[in-house]
């Protein structure tokens, strides 16, 4: 029997659209589904769950529980890594409470940033020690990440660990539909090009017919953007100066540009609708409406799914039947984008049959977005520099080269900074001691 593992299952809701989808999927009818996660609790929720679902829609495949990873793996044809290490407490409540005392806000702070930075450093040595496990028992895996930071993970599993990775994220596929729906525009038979970097990734041509319908997006957005404050403010000014959409929400690109947030303008913050200390919001709701949530998903015996947008059980399934599918994926650039480079993790289409992913030739991005792309990849590949090398100065690096950190804070105080939170962290940044 072939193996799909779930590393992080105890993601229970995410659990729940990704494996529910595999359960439903007749080219996956034969495998096991392979579960595990380090809270005990949380993994026999997600085994409960995914059995509910399995015996509401007569799926065939297996499910199992696994204490132990390496076991999991054993044999596995696809692994799919959804783990946050450090959690909300103590690891997300640091990154955001430490920066705020030099002054430095955010608002999601899991991409780049100073956020970021220090969630890639403890959750590397993680993922260090899954890809030695690949390689023991399961070498040929295609292993989807979904946790971020996207980028520099992906590029660590890929460059530095050898693992045939690709990694995914939800931008891509909602951000035509979002956009369309904002602004009462009808995206059916909308043709799309996206690439770039996650979370910076470029609606680069939306056009139906031959039709170029881009100058018809900006005239609408310049009169969202006049009627007054909407989700999407960020979004619609970066459109609206640099010429095009980009895929992930305002709420992270208001922190991943010098533009936004900034203690000299604080009225921006209002200007631009941005929602400061977002995640951790989202954290807490989550938390608090667990008991809830679990009621329904845990303990609903007549569970049903029904098949999500998520990508992983499509790429399973085009690699089982040959039939081809199209994905937003990230995927080391190698000459994909010309203007980018080679080393970084770019978001490019890629096409998906039983030879694997397929990544496809862009060329170069327009000079702007490839600038505004380069920016964040600097602090990615200083970054992946740390944790490689152990060196204290690279995590300086990759800070001070961040965007809205080096527009916020002097050199000196991003070195505090740095070193205050490697402190803080304590035995989640061991190397760094």
């Amino acid at each position: 029997m072939d193996k799909i593992v779930f590393l992080g299952a105890g993601s229970t809701v995410f659990a729940k659209n990704v494996l529910g989808d595999c359960l439903l999927t007749p080219a996956l009818q034969d495998f096991e589904i392979a579960l595990f996660d380090i809270n005990p609790e949380r993994l026999r929720d997600s085994e409960t769950m995914l059995n509910n679902i399995r015996t509401t829609s007569g799926s065939k495949c297996r499910i199992k529980a696994y204490t132990d990873r390496k076991e999991a793996l054993r044999g596995a044809k696809y692994a799919i890594n959804a783990i946050q290490v450090g959690g909300y407490d103590p690891c997300t409540i640091t990154d955001f409470e430490i920066p705020k005392k030099y002054g430095l806000r955010q608002t999601i702070a899991d991409t780049v940033g100073i956020g970021g930075i220090f969630r890639n450093l403890r959750t590397i040595p993680v993922l260090e020690q899954f890809a030695a496990d690949i390689r023991e028992v399961c070498p040929d895996v295609l292993f989807i990440n979904y946790t971020n930071p996207m980028a520099v993970l992906t590029n660590y599993m890929s460059r530095h660990e050898g693992i045939n990775t690709v990694g995914l994220c939800h931008s891509v596929q909602v951000c035509v539909p979002h956009l369309f729906e904002a602004l009462g525009m009808d995206p059916e038979g909308v043709r799309t090009r996206i690439a770039g970097i996650n979370h910076m990734a470029w609606l680069l041509e939306a056009s139906r017919d031959g039709v170029d319908l881009y100058p018809e997006i900006k005239k609408r957005a310049m009169e969202k953007q006049k009627e007054g404050k909407h989700h999407d403010m960020v979004r619609f000014e970066l459109m609206l100066k640099f010429g095009y959409y980009v895929t992930e929400s305002s709420e992270h690109n208001a922190e991943y540009h010098p533009y936004f947030i900034k203690r000299n303008y604080p009225e921006l913050i209002e200007k631009f609708n941005i929602p400061l200390d977002e995640y951790p919001r989202r954290c807490i709701e989550q938390i608090d409406n667990w008991t809830r949530m679990r009621e329904e998903l845990v303990g609903n015996v007549n569970l049903e799914h029904q098949r999500s947008h998520e990508y992983a059980s499509y790429i399973f399934e085009a690699m089982e039947t040959n039939i081809p599918f199209k994905i937003g994926g990230n995927v080391l650039n190698n000459g994909l984008i010309t203007n980018l480079p080679n080393e970084a993790c770019v978001e490019v289409p890629c096409l998906v049959d039983r030879s694997g992913i397929a990544p496809t030739y862009i060329g170069d991005l327009p000079p702007q977005l490839a600038a505004l792309n380069r920016t964040n990849i600097n602090t990615q590949l200083l970054t992946i520099e740390a944790a490689l090398t152990k060196r204290r100065e690279h995590i300086y690096h990759a800070a001070m080269l961040d965007p809205h950190t080096a527009a916020e804070l002097s050199i000196d105080d991003i070195v505090a900074l740095c070193d205050d939170l490697i402190e803080a962290h304590g035995e989640w940044l061991p190397a760094y001691h």
